[in-house]
């Protein structure tokens, strides 16, 4: 297996909107009838971050066919989860609308900032998008005591199977707290309403490592994680910045991976746009199997969101 990098997907030196400060982080994408639609989160001139999208074409995903020129949804109302910004995390049709899951953040004071996950829908292909609650779908909870981000989703059979990001703590570095984090397991009968075990599905290696981001595909019962992993001393671009990890499952024990991170198919570099940090993974399969992975290089998105393509279709060897 091997992703072979095909350059910028968005480029914000060329496609950067009035509103846009800076950064395009956190891709998600999702196939439509002729297009593949790619929502990101980019930071504003009054520092909140929020969501926008821009279309691409399915044989080249270079290729930008329509850029959106405003936010689709924004920050919630004072007091509430979302109210300094939000982050797009997952998308996913359900009959004739799309959902969109979130990450809402608040500002906090002892730490830097407080997230949770909320959902919003469209019931025009995704080109508008309505909170579906002011509150959260999944917050702070018993073993959850920190944040939860990130959700990655798979409907199997009208079961559904989200495995998302908990905060595991925060860490004094440098005179600036830090959080480390790991991925957990929930189940829903609706998408909606989410129930927890809190069993931990890929674990950080020891007390400083944070893992995120699972992005997953499947071939029948069998799951190909994707996800991200750092270090919490130097990882802006440092020795301990992200990197892409990978790990195999299967869908009827949803708690149970193997991590096999060297598997994974990515490399740093040797483009200077991601030769120190691989953030953010989404992963793409199309209908005809063409799969794509989204995501982030160096300083977290800040100069766009780069595009590979896999050279293998089976996982299985």
């Amino acid at each position: 297996m091997y992703w072979k990098k095909l350059g910028y997907s968005l480029d914000l030196s060329v496609q950067k909107n009035y509103w846009q400060k800076s950064h395009a982080i956190m891709p998600v994408a999702i196939e439509l009838e002729d297009r593949i639609r790619v929502y990101y989160t980019t930071r504003h001139n009054d520092g909140k971050s929020r969501i926008t999208f821009y279309d691409v074409n399915k044989q080249n995903p270079l290729d930008i066919i329509y850029s959106h020129d405003k936010p689709i949804i924004d920050v919630g109302k004072i007091g509430t989860f979302d109210d300094c910004g939000t982050v797009a995390t997952f998308v996913i049709k359900v009959h004739d609308k799309i959902y969109l899951y979130y990450n809402g953040y608040n500002v906090r004071n002892t730490v830097p900032w407080s997230n949770s996950i909320g959902l919003a829908i469209s019931d025009d292909s995704g080109k508008t998008f309505d909170k579906l609650y002011n509150g959260p779908i999944l917050d702070r909870y018993k073993d959850d005591c920190y944040f939860t981000i990130t959700p990655w989703i798979i409907n199997d059979n009208g079961k559904w199977h989200m495995w998302y990001t908990s905060g595991t703590g925060w860490f004094e570095v440098d005179n600036r707290k830090e959080p480390t984090y790991d991925i957990k397991y929930a189940s829903s009968l609706n998408g909606i309403d989410w129930s927890r075990d809190f069993k931990v599905c890929i674990p950080q290696s020891n007390l400083e490592e944070a893992v995120a981001r699972a992005t997953i595909t499947q071939d029948g019962d069998d799951l190909y994680m994707w996800f991200i992993y750092r270090g919490i001393r130097d990882f802006r671009d440092g020795i301990d910045s992200y990197r892409i990890g990978f790990a195999k499952g299967n869908i009827n024990n949803p708690t149970c991976w193997t991590r096999c991170d060297s598997e994974s198919g990515t490399s740093l570099g040797p483009d200077k746009f991601d030769d120190k940090m691989q953030a953010y993974p989404f992963v793409l399969k199309l209908g005809d199997g063409t799969t794509y992975m989204f995501y982030n290089g160096n300083n977290f998105g800040e100069t766009g969101i780069l595009v590979s393509k896999l050279t293998i279709e089976s996982l299985k060897n």
